[in-house]
Protein backbone atom coordinates (compact mmCIF):
# COMPACT_ATOMS: atom_id res chain seq x y z
CA UNK A 1 0.00 0.00 0.00
CA UNK A 2 1.18 3.30 -0.91
CA UNK A 3 2.09 6.01 1.75
CA UNK A 4 -0.70 8.42 -0.38
CA UNK A 5 -3.10 5.50 0.10
CA UNK A 6 -1.98 5.09 4.15
CA UNK A 7 -2.48 9.12 4.66
CA UNK A 8 -5.82 9.36 3.01
CA UNK A 9 -7.30 6.70 4.64
CA UNK A 10 -5.63 8.03 7.97
CA UNK A 11 -7.34 11.18 7.40
CA UNK A 12 -10.46 9.67 6.23
CA UNK A 13 -10.76 7.45 9.63
CA UNK A 14 -9.70 10.83 11.76
CA UNK A 15 -12.89 12.73 10.04
CA UNK A 16 -14.95 9.67 10.46
CA UNK A 17 -13.66 10.00 14.11
CA UNK A 18 -14.48 13.59 14.73
CA UNK A 19 -17.77 13.20 13.09
CA UNK A 20 -19.05 10.78 15.51
CA UNK A 21 -17.65 12.50 18.67
CA UNK A 22 -19.57 15.81 17.58
CA UNK A 23 -22.61 14.02 16.56
CA UNK A 24 -22.77 12.41 20.22
CA UNK A 25 -22.51 15.96 21.56
CA UNK A 26 -25.86 17.17 22.77
CA UNK A 27 -26.81 20.71 23.53
CA UNK A 28 -28.02 21.56 26.91
CA UNK A 29 -31.51 20.05 27.80
CA UNK A 30 -34.34 22.52 27.35
CA UNK A 31 -37.14 22.81 30.15
CA UNK A 32 -39.89 20.76 29.42
CA UNK A 33 -42.18 21.95 30.09
CA UNK A 34 -41.33 25.61 30.30
CA UNK A 35 -40.81 27.36 33.72
CA UNK A 36 -43.24 29.42 35.24
CA UNK A 37 -42.77 32.94 34.32
CA UNK A 38 -43.53 36.33 36.50
CA UNK A 39 -42.79 39.42 35.84
CA UNK A 40 -42.67 41.98 38.23
CA UNK A 41 -43.11 45.87 37.23
CA UNK A 42 -41.64 48.32 39.34
CA UNK A 43 -42.61 52.69 38.30
CA UNK A 44 -39.02 54.07 39.31
CA UNK A 45 -40.47 57.43 40.35
CA UNK A 46 -41.67 55.56 43.48
CA UNK A 47 -37.98 54.01 43.88
CA UNK A 48 -35.57 53.05 45.72
CA UNK A 49 -37.72 49.73 45.94
CA UNK A 50 -36.87 46.45 47.89
CA UNK A 51 -38.58 43.91 49.87
CA UNK A 52 -42.18 42.07 48.59
CA UNK A 53 -41.52 40.27 45.49
CA UNK A 54 -38.34 41.39 45.36
CA UNK A 55 -37.02 39.50 47.60
CA UNK A 56 -35.41 35.97 46.71
CA UNK A 57 -32.81 33.84 47.62
CA UNK A 58 -30.14 35.10 45.88
CA UNK A 59 -29.19 39.04 45.71
CA UNK A 60 -32.76 40.77 46.89
CA UNK A 61 -33.74 42.98 43.81
CA UNK A 62 -33.29 46.59 44.45
CA UNK A 63 -34.23 49.17 41.69
CA UNK A 64 -33.12 53.06 42.29
CA UNK A 65 -34.82 56.02 41.47
CA UNK A 66 -35.29 57.51 37.74
CA UNK A 67 -37.80 59.45 36.76
CA UNK A 68 -40.13 58.14 34.01
CA UNK A 69 -38.74 54.79 34.21
CA UNK A 70 -40.48 51.41 34.55
CA UNK A 71 -38.05 48.56 35.52
CA UNK A 72 -38.94 44.39 35.64
CA UNK A 73 -38.02 41.93 37.44
CA UNK A 74 -38.80 38.57 35.66
CA UNK A 75 -38.75 34.83 37.68
CA UNK A 76 -38.12 31.62 35.98
CA UNK A 77 -39.41 29.11 38.39
CA UNK A 78 -39.21 24.72 37.61
CA UNK A 79 -40.46 22.43 39.76
CA UNK A 80 -40.74 24.95 42.52
CA UNK A 81 -37.01 26.09 42.82
CA UNK A 82 -35.76 29.22 40.57
CA UNK A 83 -33.97 28.57 37.73
CA UNK A 84 -33.42 31.83 36.36
CA UNK A 85 -33.71 36.05 36.76
CA UNK A 86 -33.68 38.93 34.41
CA UNK A 87 -34.10 41.95 35.70
CA UNK A 88 -33.98 45.27 33.51
CA UNK A 89 -33.19 48.37 35.43
CA UNK A 90 -33.79 52.00 33.77
CA UNK A 91 -31.48 53.45 36.16
CA UNK A 92 -28.10 53.43 33.87
CA UNK A 93 -30.22 51.34 31.04
CA UNK A 94 -28.77 47.86 32.86
CA UNK A 95 -29.83 44.55 32.13
CA UNK A 96 -29.25 41.60 35.00
CA UNK A 97 -29.28 38.31 33.48
CA UNK A 98 -28.90 35.10 36.39
CA UNK A 99 -28.66 31.28 35.87
CA UNK A 100 -29.81 30.11 39.41
CA UNK A 101 -29.47 26.53 39.05
CA UNK A 102 -26.72 24.75 38.11
CA UNK A 103 -28.49 21.74 35.64
CA UNK A 104 -27.06 22.19 32.28
CA UNK A 105 -29.68 24.61 30.51
CA UNK A 106 -29.61 28.09 29.77
CA UNK A 107 -32.04 30.31 28.52
CA UNK A 108 -32.02 32.99 26.34
CA UNK A 109 -33.32 36.87 26.24
CA UNK A 110 -33.95 38.77 23.77
CA UNK A 111 -33.71 42.80 24.30
CA UNK A 112 -34.93 45.97 21.85
CA UNK A 113 -35.97 49.23 22.92
CA UNK A 114 -38.06 51.67 20.59
CA UNK A 115 -37.58 55.01 19.99
CA UNK A 116 -38.98 58.21 17.94
CA UNK A 117 -40.77 55.20 15.97
CA UNK A 118 -38.43 52.70 15.26
CA UNK A 119 -37.39 49.40 16.88
CA UNK A 120 -33.75 48.92 17.77
CA UNK A 121 -31.95 45.27 18.38
CA UNK A 122 -29.65 45.16 21.40
CA UNK A 123 -28.70 41.51 21.08
CA UNK A 124 -29.36 38.29 22.45
CA UNK A 125 -28.20 37.33 25.68
CA UNK A 126 -27.68 34.00 28.12
CA UNK A 127 -25.88 33.96 31.70
CA UNK A 128 -23.13 32.31 31.59
CA UNK A 129 -22.76 28.52 32.04
CA UNK A 130 -20.16 27.40 34.45
CA UNK A 131 -20.59 25.22 37.59
CA UNK A 132 -21.07 28.05 40.21
CA UNK A 133 -24.39 27.92 41.81
CA UNK A 134 -25.17 31.65 40.64
CA UNK A 135 -23.92 32.55 37.13
CA UNK A 136 -24.53 36.42 36.41
CA UNK A 137 -24.30 38.52 33.13
CA UNK A 138 -24.70 42.42 33.02
CA UNK A 139 -24.99 44.20 30.20
CA UNK A 140 -24.93 48.26 29.98
CA UNK A 141 -27.21 49.58 27.47
CA UNK A 142 -27.48 53.61 26.17
CA UNK A 143 -30.93 53.58 25.96
CA UNK A 144 -32.73 56.86 25.07
CA UNK A 145 -34.97 58.33 28.37
CA UNK A 146 -38.63 57.14 27.81
CA UNK A 147 -37.66 54.37 25.06
CA UNK A 148 -40.05 50.85 25.62
CA UNK A 149 -37.47 48.21 25.95
CA UNK A 150 -39.27 44.67 25.04
CA UNK A 151 -37.33 41.53 27.00
CA UNK A 152 -38.53 38.12 25.74
CA UNK A 153 -36.85 34.79 27.54
CA UNK A 154 -36.66 31.98 25.46
CA UNK A 155 -35.79 28.36 26.31
CA UNK A 156 -33.80 27.66 22.79
CA UNK A 157 -31.08 29.75 20.77
CA UNK A 158 -33.39 29.68 17.90
CA UNK A 159 -35.53 31.76 19.50
CA UNK A 160 -38.64 29.62 19.14
CA UNK A 161 -40.10 28.18 22.44
CA UNK A 162 -41.56 32.24 24.04
CA UNK A 163 -40.61 31.63 27.89
CA UNK A 164 -42.28 35.02 28.39
CA UNK A 165 -41.95 38.78 27.63
CA UNK A 166 -42.31 42.08 29.19
CA UNK A 167 -43.01 43.77 25.78
CA UNK A 168 -45.39 46.21 23.91
CA UNK A 169 -48.06 47.16 26.50
CA UNK A 170 -46.00 45.39 29.20
CA UNK A 171 -42.75 46.68 28.34
CA UNK A 172 -39.86 48.38 31.01
CA UNK A 173 -39.25 51.54 29.81
CA UNK A 174 -35.96 53.32 30.26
Amino acid sequence: MSITRRFTGLLAGAALGAGALFATAAPAQAYSPNPTFHAYYYDTDNCPCSGGNLTDPFDNTYFANDAGGYAVKMELINSGAFVGKVEFHPNDEKLWVYDTANDGDTYYVKVSYTSGGTTHNLGTFSPPGTTAVLDYEVDDFDIPEGAYVDISVYDDAGLTDLIGAARGTGAAVA
